[in-house]
């Protein structure tokens, strides 16, 4: 799929594969064990209970809406799915024999792409199955974050922010995925550089039901660099603070000087993350002052 494919965006993804206007005589019929599920299917983490609802669903009312797959690239007689994983589970724990589809031609990397797609319409993925998905599209196709973010239909920060979740340690990256922390508790942990202590603060968090600021306070409070001053600091500035980080989707620190002067320091993590942060602050990409 070339980068101008790319370009255009959730919208036009959506109208071509996920969501297609087909004519009835574009319907065919597939004996079910001769597709094969989506070979770089983001979403890892099925509910059985929203796959038994959907079976019921399907066992009353049929299927309404039928599958969407791709000629197998090495076999003649097999197809992959392009769109429709809960369909297909449903179907197969249901036993059909025959499911109508549609087929349509498509690259590997846009099946990447629909994939994450479809799933991201349905709100159906965690925060780090999204992230991983769009790592694959980086590593992969050498995507830029701004690419894949018009690629799916969002901000070059949202996706710039999910991938760092990455840098996380393994344990507090099974909490995200089993549900016990979101993603604004993620973010905040990625602020402890000791991942011991960032695992810790995670399964307290988790266990105690923290709220977000609550593990942002705690993640601060324990930061190698603290200061006596921070504790003395007024509310009105670390309501500052606080903004700004919400603003700019990374740590802020205000520090008070003398004579009402002071410094604000803005912290990133590479220098993709330094270009977004520009942009956010200026209004204007880094290209433009930057050659």
């Amino acid at each position: 799929m070339s980068r101008d494919r790319l370009g255009r965006g959730l919208g036009a993804l959506l109208g071509e594969y996920l969501e297609p206007e087909v004519e009835v005589t574009e319907v065919r019929t597939l004996p079910l064990k001769a597709i094969v599920p989506n070979p770089v299917q983001p979403r890892r983490v099925f509910s059985e209970a929203e796959l038994e609802e959907l079976a019921s669903s399907i066992r009353e009312n049929g299927l309404l809406q039928p599958l969407v797959v791709r000629p197998h690239p090495e076999s003649a007689d097999r197809f992959e799915l392009v769109a429709g994983e809960r369909r297909f589970r449903a179907l197969t724990s249901l036993e059909w024999q025959d499911v109508p589809v549609v087929v349509r031609e498509a690259d590997d990397e846009t099946l990447l792409v629909l994939a994450l797609v479809e799933n991201l319409q349905r709100e159906a993925l965690n925060p780090l199955e999204e992230a991983e998905g769009y790592q694959a599209l980086a590593d992969r196709y050498d995507l830029k974050h701004a690419e894949i973010a018009k690629a799916v239909g969002k901000d070059r920060s949202t996706v710039a922010n999910l991938i760092r979740l990455l840098a996380l340690p393994p344990s507090i990256r099974k909490l995200v995925e089993a549900g016990g922390l979101s993603q604004g508790h993620a973010r905040a942990l990625l602020s402890v550089d000791d991942p011991v202590r960032a695992a810790e603060l995670a399964r307290q968090a988790a266990a105690e039901g923290w709220s977000v600021r609550e593990v942002e306070r705690r993640a601060a409070s324990g930061s190698k660099k603290k200061s006596p001053a921070k504790k003395s600091k007024s509310a009105i500035v670390q309501a500052i603070e606080t903004s700004l980080q919400d603003h700019l989707h990374t740590k802020v620190e205000v520090k008070e000087g003398r004579g009402g002067g002071g410094a604000i320091t803005i912290g990133y993590h590479d220098a993709e993350d330094f270009e977004r942060l520009f942009e956010a602050i200026t209004g204007r990409p880094l290209s433009d002052v930057v050659e």
